[in-house]
């Protein structure tokens, strides 16, 4: 097992850095959001629909990644790697809402071209060696993003500006990007037909389905991570600062199960466990709505990132063994540009419900959109049999 789990980290040393140079990124913003909100002065539902920027540069992004790892080949994860360095500096300048909008939209672009274009390779990765990559790389990720938090949670409640924290976070990001250069080219596909922007012949019924799960996976994900330090130290009367401890916790407990599922996948198989996966989400979000107390709140959060925990990698890796080799790249990136949305339509639903009925009502929303995720696996599962 130890040997397997080694030789898994060894073939996937680029992508896995890329991944958490991501997690460094999102966690330091979601421990920094009530810090760019009252900087932008902001109401939820004015900040929430700065967030949907995200969704837009993120969309771009999601569909040009094939072509743009063809194009750059091993030099696409380190390069843009440093440029979602410099991009992160940007929430520094976001001193009205009206600013915070196209910042988001060049830090979802450059961030989602890394996240994407890492999960390209790793498909590619599992395909050559014949492992099952996707949970462990994505651990990373969810590991780098909780320690972010927690850290920059820290650095908050020592007194520092955002001034400061991104700076020194960027470095952090510019670091992994380098160690994610790879000595040659990654395969490319026999055909033109993987990495053309057009989409003949593409299945799109797993397709879609694929990106059902992910829409509501990372509407959920990134819902508490942009919102519960805001819920713990506005709702809950924490200290400036420990709402950092919403978001690390999420982080944390989403790389201990990613570990777990990189175990569980290969025994279980990949739709029994996005469906399980699921069920736990829901509890865990009906949780945290009716949290009255911090360690209540912490406990929702961890038992829904122990169910989305392993739903994006996992049907990610569904998918691409769902479809052709010439398709894996398009359809990937496919449902990723359509499951994307998710992650930032996530924060911005829960801004404008969070504006109008509070947050309490905001998470169960989240509950009611993650148990979509049981039908979706369901469908797609009689589907292949």
């Amino acid at each position: 097992m130890a040997k397997t789990f080694l030789r898994a980290l060894t073939v996937s040393r680029g992508p896995i850095l890329a991944l958490g140079a991501v997690g460094v990124v999102w966690g330091t913003f979601a421990a920094m959001v009530p810090v760019i909100k009252i900087q932008a002065q902001a109401s939820d539902a004015a900040f929430g629909a700065a967030l949907l920027g995200s969704a837009a540069g993120g969309m771009v992004a999601m569909y040009i990644a094939p072509k743009l790892s063809e194009t750059l080949g091993r030099f696409v994860l380190p390069l843009l790697a440093g440029l979602s360095m410099m991009v992160l500096q940007l929430p520094i300048f976001a001193a009205s809402t009206a600013l915070l909008f196209p910042v988001m939209v060049a830090l979802g672009m450059a961030v989602a071209s890394l996240d994407i274009n890492a999960n390209l390779r790793i498909s590619q990765l599992e395909e050559r060696h014949g492992l099952h990559l996707m949970n462990l790389n994505h651990a990373m990720f969810s590991l780098c993003f909780g320690t972010a938090a927690l850290f920059v949670a820290t650095l908050r409640q020592s007194g520092w500006s955002i001034a400061q924290v991104l700076p020194l976070m960027g470095g952090v990001v510019l670091v992994l990007g380098l160690l994610t250069f790879e000595a040659r080219d990654p395969e490319v596909p026999d055909t033109d037909e993987a990495t053309t922007l057009e989409t003949p012949g593409l299945p799109w019924r797993p397709i879609l389905l694929v990106a059902l799960m992910l829409f509501v996976s990372f509407v959920g994900e990134n819902a508490i991570e942009s919102w519960s330090a805001l819920f713990l130290e506005r709702e809950l009367g924490s200290a400036a600062g420990q709402g950092g401890f919403g978001p690390s916790t999420l982080g944390f407990t989403m790389a201990t199960f990613r570990l777990l599922g990189h175990l569980g996948t290969q025994r279980l198989g990949e739709a029994r466990v996005v469906l399980w996966s699921g069920v736990l989400g829901v509890i865990g979000a009906l949780i945290l709505s009716q949290a009255q107390t911090q360690p209540i709140a912490l406990f929702g959060i961890a038992v829904t990132a122990i169910g989305m925990a392993v739903i994006v990698p996992t049907a990610t890796s569904l998918l691409g063994k769902r479809v052709s080799r010439r398709h894996r790249s398009l359809a990937i990136s496919r449902a990723w540009m359509l499951g994307f949305v998710g992650f930032f339509v996530g924060p911005s639903t829960i801004g404008f419900v969070s504006d109008h009925f509070g947050l309490r009502v905001a998470f169960l929303c989240v509950a009611g959109m993650l148990s979509v995720i049981i039908p979706a696996v369901l469908s797609l599962t009689r589907a292949r049999n």
